[in-house]
């Protein structure tokens, strides 16, 4: 026969059931504040790696500077210990254009364009490297007799045995691609502060293209030493971090 529960067991039901209830809403709301806080890990996680400054700050805050490098080139090497200054050259990409009734829409081109190599270096006393360099220039244009080129590929060029067609890759400093010592790979290295090599850019097949003349005068009050400017090209270059 069903009895009317007492008072005092209604009540203990009752704080039972709300007893339930509270850790059930207590567990949920930790499981959903976890995922709230994964969620918001995640979204400020992607935000300090995309928009936060001291996400994007570099982490080499080291400035280049022009007076850390050294250049070497196989076919000159008595330029090398005299090279003053050196370029890296710059890339062009010019635009293609598409025709159109009306105006004509630029595109991407797909051929770039190499400035040239240029260097300048210190005459030493007794011209032996511009001579070096003069010598390679007549070599290869003959303006005298064709002994010239026959001569140079012979015996002028600091790299007469160069076999055809063994050193093809950018930057392999070893005798030049073709007609024994015609070419010349050179290598610009650059230096940290403490004069540890940094970058290459390694050229491929480097000729000459100009070399400056030397003036020399009575009238100059200081000592200045003859430097000249010389001018290459090259078949293509590649820079590589050490």
């Amino acid at each position: 026969m069903w009895t009317k529960p007492r008072y005092e067991e209604m009540r203990f039901g009752f704080e039972v059931t709300m007893y339930i209830a509270n850790r059930w809403l207590h567990n949920f709301l930790s499981i959903k504040g976890l995922l709230y806080g994964v969620l918001f890990y995640i979204i400020n996680n992607n935000m300090a790696t995309s928009q936060s400054p001291i996400a994007r700050q570099p982490d080499k805050l080291d400035y280049a500077s022009p007076t850390q490098f050294k250049f070497g080139i196989i076919q000159l090497p008595k330029v090398e210990f005299f090279t003053v200054s050196a370029n890296l050259p710059g890339i062009t990409l010019p635009a293609a254009t598409y025709a159109t009734p009306f105006k004509d829409i630029p595109t991407m081109g797909e051929k770039l364009e190499y400035e040239d190599l240029t260097i300048t270096f210190i005459v030493d006393e007794f011209l032996e490297n511009y001579i070096t360099m003069h010598e390679w220039m007549t070599g290869t244009g003959f303006p005298k007799n064709r002994s010239q080129f026959a001569n140079f590929r012979s015996a002028t060029a600091n790299n007469p045995q160069a076999a055809l067609g063994i050193s093809q890759d950018i930057g392999d400093t070893k005798p030049a691609t073709p007609d024994r010592g015609m070419y010349g790979d050179a290598t610009l290295t650059l230096l940290s502060n403490k004069n540890n090599p940094l970058v290459e850019v390694r050229f491929q097949d480097v000729f000459p293209t100009s070399l400056g003349g030397l003036d020399y005068t009575q009238t100059a009050t200081d000592v200045e030493y003859l430097t000249v400017d010389a001018t290459f090209q090259y078949k293509i270059y590649e820079i590589v971090t050490l």
